[in-house]
């Protein structure tokens, strides 16, 4: 074994902790049952940019800055890959993402950050739309569009993005393949950082029949379900309803992505054992943020700071964290920065200095949370991109035009509008968050606001007064994803 542990991040975009279970995701439950499995992780934030800045930085996003209306992780606070690469580690992602790219400041510290949407590159941005795409005119188009410029580098491109689709394959079997083929070309002796973000439970869920008709109702035919509306924009509006059989359905969807997703990460697994790599590698699996299939009136991951948003799954194995352990106590995602430093025995004093995590590795001696916070700092698509996509709103959407800051301990959640507006839930008993007792309990609503005012006033706030320029293409690629500029 070398001196230094390599490091693999493996991020379930949009893996909500209930849904992750050992019947969706087999292999997450072994890496569990084989490691230390966190039972109360939760994200910083509701959605992809902000959730992977507090993942990268260790900081909550008010402090690193990346954030609807300032769509940047910036170069003020070091990131993991660069304190690992620091320390000499060879580094190395792949992203299917668009968030998580260099465009975006995440690919600081990466000897090499891959855009798993590119086959080659050069022609990436017309690759994605051809994958996403549903419509099959609009797809011939692009498949027509994409053979202009270079011939031989496009035709493979639209070859492989026919593939893809007829495949439903959102990337992470091209992932695995990236990963392989790298550890298959490395000779370097030095540990490693490698780090993926897997985008298959993200919307649209438009898993492989295979894996769909494990979870669909028996009565439920996979085209039907298939063709069910997924705009969760139309939804939030009213324009779509959905009746319960419906949402039934399109949560079977759901777990089936997570279930395709979790063959990738045992194909991963397998993968780090055939280069010789496996038992001296720490792998983490970690949901970024959840999701709403119908829960709390929406579908998607905005507008709220529900832990069907914020409860992610994590696990932990590999050398330290061998234990078949499960830890109970409150976990936040800017807790991974200082614990695989740990794991790699990473001093980096001037960053831990600024880190709002604390180390959860098993050997630390750090006390238990008490509480962790969560932030929604704007509206993300902003009201305007919605009246944009769907026409004119409903009064009542407008009351999603606001920014959003939450703060649990283990009883209670406390969250607080930029609107004026409070909850308070008492998630010791009441976990699915349906009655909140502002009304009821005045006094822990005031003891919990000082508290958030208190956390806030503790740090300085990242300047974000910069406008972020995002290009045509990535402003297409971010509409397919949902996310409305």
């Amino acid at each position: 074994m070398r001196d230094s542990p390599n490091i693999a991040v493996v991020v379930m975009d949009t893996a909500r902790d209930s849904d992750v279970t050992s019947s969706t995701a087999p292999t997450v439950a072994e890496l569990g049952e084989a490691g230390t499995r966190y039972t109360r992780a939760f994200s910083a934030a509701p959605w992809t940019l902000p959730s992977h800045g507090s993942m990268f930085t260790g900081c909550y996003p008010s402090k690193h800055g990346a954030y609807s209306g300032h769509e940047h992780l910036d170069g003020a606070l070091p990131t993991l890959p660069e304190l690992l690469g620091d320390a000499g580690y060879e580094t190395f992602g792949v992203t299917n993402n668009t968030w998580i790219t260099d465009e975006f400041g995440f690919g600081r510290g990466f000897d090499r950050l891959r855009k798993a949407w590119q086959l080659l590159p050069g022609d990436g941005n017309m690759l994605w739309e051809m994958v996403q795409v549903q419509d099959e005119e609009r797809s011939q188009g692009l498949l027509e569009r994409a053979m202009s410029g270079n011939p031989i580098r496009n035709a493979v491109n639209a070859a492989y993005a026919r593939l893809a689709y007829a495949r439903r394959d959102s990337g992470a079997g091209r992932t695995v393949d990236l990963i392989d083929d790298w550890l298959g070309g490395r000779n370097d002796d030095r540990p490693f950082f490698l780090f993926a973000n897997c985008i298959e439970p993200h919307l649209e869920y438009e898993p492989a029949r295979e894996y769909a008709e494990t979870f669909l109702p028996d009565d439920v035919d996979y085209a039907d379900a298939t063709a069910l509306e997924q705009d969760p924009w139309e939804y939030l509006v009213g324009n779509v309803n959905h009746s319960s059989e419906e949402f039934d359905v399109l949560r079977a969807l759901y777990r089936a992505e997570i279930a395709s997703l979790d063959d990738q990460i045992a194909a991963l697994r397998d993968a780090l054992v055939a280069a010789g790599e496996w038992e001296d590698t720490i792998l983490v699996v970690v949901g970024d943020h959840g999701e709403n299939v119908g829960d709390h009136g929406m579908m998607d991951h905005q507008y709220c700071l529900y832990d069907t948003l914020l409860h992610v799954p994590l696990v932990i194995c590999g050398p330290g964290f061998e234990d078949g352990d499960e830890v109970d106590d409150l976990t936040s995602l800017v807790d991974l920065v200082p614990t695989l430093l740990d794991a790699a025995g990473v001093d980096a004093p001037d960053a831990r200095e600024r880190f709002q995590g604390r180390s959860v590795h098993p050997d630390a001696d750090a006390e238990p949370r008490e509480e962790l916070y969560a932030e929604y700092m704007n509206p993300q698509p902003t009201m305007a991109a919605l009246e944009r996509q769907v026409g004119e709103l409903p009064e009542y959407v407008y009351r999603f035009d606001r920014s959003l800051r939450a703060v649990r301990t283990e009883e209670y959640k406390f969250i607080r509008g930029s609107d004026g507006t409070r909850e308070l839930y008492h998630v010791a008993e009441d976990s699915a968050e349906r009655s909140s007792l502002e009304n009821e309990r005045p006094e822990m609503v005031t003891e919990m606001e000082e508290q958030l005012d208190e956390w806030l006033d503790s740090f300085e706030r990242a300047e974000t007064s910069e406008e972020v320029d995002i290009s045509g293409a990535r402003k297409q690629q971010l509409e397919e994803l949902g996310y409305l500029q």
